[in-house]
């Protein structure tokens, strides 16, 4: 790829790449539902303007660009809820969302209290779901998004910090 890609905390001035790259990477879900009204594409920036302040954002960069990014929090029980991985479609099958997976959960890890990792996908995403899967994640549920896609909810146990040492 000539130059590496890196890993690290969004900042503010990185929302509207951000939203642009959401919007261009969840075309192929929106695509494989035949539904473009999914939340990705929905989402206003506003709203991502929101989550930057109250959630942990991680970008992957390429030089100046945003070519990929995740977003989680931690609620009150532990549950570290992870949401809108995407990656640039022409930097996809090159790990990565894997990285980027792995990097969340270090920084979920990190806030302390972690007893759990949970995120949901599409059901008829499997490259989404051999991702989650690879990654340790197995299905404990179900249910259909209010744009009504199948959702399939994966989790899995949060391990201690030392097993999410990552290098980005």
């Amino acid at each position: 790829m000539g130059m590496s890609v890196t890993i690290s905390a969004a900042a503010a001035e990185d929302v509207e790449q951000i939203f642009k790259l959401q919007y261009l990477a969840f075309q192929r879900e929106a695509e494989l539902y035949g539904n473009y009204r999914i939340q990705p594409l929905t989402q206003t920036l506003d709203s991502l303007k929101s989550e930057l302040e109250t959630d942990t954002v991680l970008v992957a960069r390429l030089g100046d660009e945003v070519v990929g990014t995740v977003r989680g929090n931690v609620d009150e029980d532990g549950t570290a809820k992870i949401a809108k991985l995407c990656v640039h479609p022409r930097l996809q099958r090159h790990g990565l969302g894997g990285r980027l997976l792995r990097a969340v959960e270090a920084a979920l890890q990190g806030d302390g209290g972690t007893t759990r990792f949970r995120l949901h996908t599409g059901h008829k995403s499997e490259s989404n779901l051999r991702l989650y899967r690879k990654a340790g994640y197995t299905q404990v549920g179900g249910r259909t998004a209010s744009d009504g896609v199948q959702l399939v909810i994966l989790e899995k146990e949060a391990k201690s910090a030392s097993d999410f040492a990552v290098s980005a």
